[in-house]
C-alpha cells in the first residue's frame, strides 16, 4: 500500500518545482549590457563550456544551454559558466532550470556561480536544480559556504533581494525530469566508473531532438534513447594515446579511461548505429594528440556522417 504521507510530500515538492519553473520563466530576462537576447521559437544548442578538468583558457568547464523561446535550460555548470552565458547573450539573472549529469567537480565547480551570480544580477524566485542523489547536499553546502555573503548583501547597503539565492532541488535516478509546453527532458542513466548515478539527457522540443551524453563509458541505454536525434553531443578520448601515466597511480589510467569514458573508435561505432543528423564532440581527452587524431578515430569506428568538434560559444 502506498504511503499517503510520502505521496503528499511528492505532490507538494512537484508543485514547488512547477512554481519555481514558472517564476523562472517570467523573471530570468536580463542579459549582459550591449547584448540582445534571441527569444525566437527555434531550438538552439549553445556550447558554454567544451572543456575537461584541464584548465584550458580556450575551453570553459562542461556546460550547455538549450533555448526555446524565453526558456533557457542549463546542463552542467563547469567553471566559467556565467561568463560564457553572458557572452552568449543568455539571461544572467537565472535559468528556467539547471540539470546536472553527475557531481564530478569539473561539471559542478560553476554551480555556486550559477546560484549566486544569478541572484546578485536580480533573481528573486527559487531556481530549479535537477541532479542525481547528492545534489541536495551539495547545494546545501554551497549555501552554507556563502551564508555571510548572503547576510551582507541583504542586510547591508546593497539591499539584495531577500531569498533570491534560493534553489529548489530535485534529485532523480532517471526518467522524465521536465515536461511542459512542448518540451520534454529525460534523464538516462549511464555508466561512469565508480559513480552510482550519472546521466545523459535527451531534450525533445517542438522542432528538434538533442542528446547530451554527459560523461559516460559506451552505453546501450544512451544508444537506444538516442534513436532519431538531430544532435548527439558526446564526450570522447583518443584511443591511440592511451598509456600509463608517469605519476603515482598512473598505471591505472588506461583502466580509468575504459570504465569512465568513451574512445573515439567506440563513439564512431555507436554513432554509426544511432545515425544522428550531426555528431558533436566535446570534453575531448586528447592526451597530447590533436583534434584531427580524435576525428580520425571516430571515422575509424565507422561514422561517416556530419561531425563537429565543439568550441565554446558555438551554436547549433
Amino acid at each position: 500500500m502506498k504511503n499517503p504521507a510520502r505521496r503528499s510530500r511528492r505532490t507538494a515538492w512537484a508543485a514547488a518545482v512547477l512554481l519555481a519553473i514558472v517564476a523562472g520563466d517570467a523573471a530570468a530576462q536580463r542579459v549582459f549590457p550591449g547584448n540582445t537576447r534571441d527569444t525566437s521559437s527555434v531550438t538552439r544548442l549553445i556550447i558554454l563550456g567544451s572543456g575537461t578538468p584541464l584548465p584550458d583558457p580556450e575551453r570553459a568547464g562542461p556546460a550547455f544551454a538549450v533555448t526555446y523561446g524565453t526558456r533557457v535550460f542549463l546542463f552542467d555548470a563547469g567553471s566559467g559558466v556565467m561568463r560564457r552565458a553572458a557572452a552568449a547573450a543568455l539571461p544572467i539573472d537565472g535559468f528556467t532550470a539547471v540539470f546536472l549529469t553527475h557531481l564530478h567537480s569539473d561539471h559542478t565547480l560553476g554551480l555556486p556561480d550559477v546560484i549566486h551570480t544569478s541572484w546578485v544580477m536580480g533573481r528573486s524566485a527559487p531556481m530549479p536544480v535537477i541532479g542525481p542523489p547528492g545534489t541536495s547536499a551539495m547545494v546545501g553546502h554551497i549555501q552554507a559556504a556563502w551564508v555571510e555573503d548572503i547576510v551582507v548583501r541583504t542586510e547591508g547597503l546593497e539591499h539584495g533581494r531577500k531569498g533570491g539565492h534560493r534553489v529548489v532541488v530535485q534529485e532523480t535516478t532517471g526518467g522524465i525530469v521536465y515536461d511542459s509546453a512542448g518540451i520534454r527532458i529525460r534523464a538516462i542513466p549511464v555508466p561512469h566508473g565508480a559513480w552510482n548515478h550519472a546521466f545523459a539527457f535527451r531534450i525533445d522540443t517542438p522542432d528538434r531532438s538533442i542528446m547530451l551524453g554527459g560523461d559516460t563509458a559506451p552505453s546501450k541505454e544512451l544508444e537506444t534513447a538516442s534513436a532519431g536525434v538531430d544532435l548527439l553531443v558526446h564526450e570522447v578520448y583518443a584511443s591511440r594515446r592511451v598509456a600509463p601515466e608517469q605519476r603515482p597511480g598512473g598505471e591505472h589510467w588506461p583502466q580509468y579511461l575504459r570504465e569512465y569514458h568513451t574512445s573515439d573508435e567506440e563513439l564512431g561505432a555507436l554513432a554509426t548505429r544511432v545515425r544522428p543528423k550531426q555528431l558533436i564532440l566535446t570534453h575531448v581527452l586528447r592526451m597530447g594528440g590533436t583534434m584531427d587524431e580524435v576525428v580520425a578515430g571516430v571515422r575509424r569506428g565507422g561514422f561517416a556522417g556530419t561531425l563537429v568538434v565543439a568550441k565554446d560559444l558555438d551554436r547549433f
